[in-house]
């Protein structure tokens, strides 16, 4: 593994032993916000995932203008340029993706996604994705098992 950023987050947030909840995406989406102490959070079309956000982070707010992290089921590269347009995402944001091989198009909507320039890094962990804009960041790949 190349990037600091990847390693650190790999080491310290995924493969902690800390388990917040059984759906393993929403494991993640938990254990990220968490280690990345974010603070303005957007869930796409799940109301019970944002509740559940509510209930381990009562700090969060759940803003429609700049996200630090995006939690969506899916996502396609109109809604992504949609989102870059409307300048909802900064530098630093996160975009998680909570199921990429639900079927092929889903599949084939994150390996046309992760191919954009403006994706810097992009990590497959199976049940979920996650990309990054980060521009300081050289674009990489990464495949996870979590």
């Amino acid at each position: 593994m190349h990037s600091p950023f990847v390693y650190q987050y790999v080491t310290k947030c995924l493969y902690s032993k800390k388990k917040l909840h059984k759906n393993k995406s929403i494991n993640v989406l938990l254990k990220t916000i968490g280690y990345f102490g974010f603070q303005n959070v957007s869930i796409k079309n799940t109301p019970e995932v944002k509740e559940l956000v509510k209930q381990n982070f009562p700090h969060i707010q759940f803003e429609e203008n700049t996200v630090d992290l995006l939690y969506v089921d899916k996502i396609d590269m109109l809604l992504f340029q949609k989102i870059c347009y409307e300048g909802k995402l900064h530098n630093d944001s996160l975009i998680l993706i909570g199921s990429m091989y639900k079927n092929k198009g889903t599949l084939d909507q994150w390996k046309h996604l992760i191919a954009l320039p403006e994706i810097t890094v992009s990590i497959d962990m199976y049940y979920c994705g996650l990309i990054s804009i980060r521009r300081e960041q050289v674009k990489e790949h990464f495949t996870i098992r979590i």
